[in-house]
């Protein structure tokens, strides 16, 4: 069914999760992740700039995952409204 290097979608997805928890934040993010034949699919809001680029990589880098598609949004706060 599988070719040695393809990696059933629910095992990667599982891997995205585990490897997204241990990187903290994931769940502060709101972020979800859905993967279709290896290509990872990241949605969600994350509410500092500097954590897109480590998790798009960090994704990227799981062994089975061919392409990330990235719908990540970063939550830009207006502080002249909040003060």
């Amino acid at each position: 069914m599988f070719g040695k290097s393809q990696v059933a979608d629910r095992d990667l997805l599982r891997t995205i999760n585990q490897r997204l928890s241990r990187m903290g934040g994931a769940t502060e993010a709101r972020l979800t992740a859905s993967v279709d034949h290896g290509i990872v699919t990241l949605s969600g809001m994350l509410p500092y700039e500097n954590q897109h680029a480590p998790i798009v990589k960090a994704v990227s880098n799981i062994p089975g995952v061919k392409r990330v598609v990235d719908h990540l949004r970063i939550l830009h706060v207006d502080l002249k409204k909040t003060c």
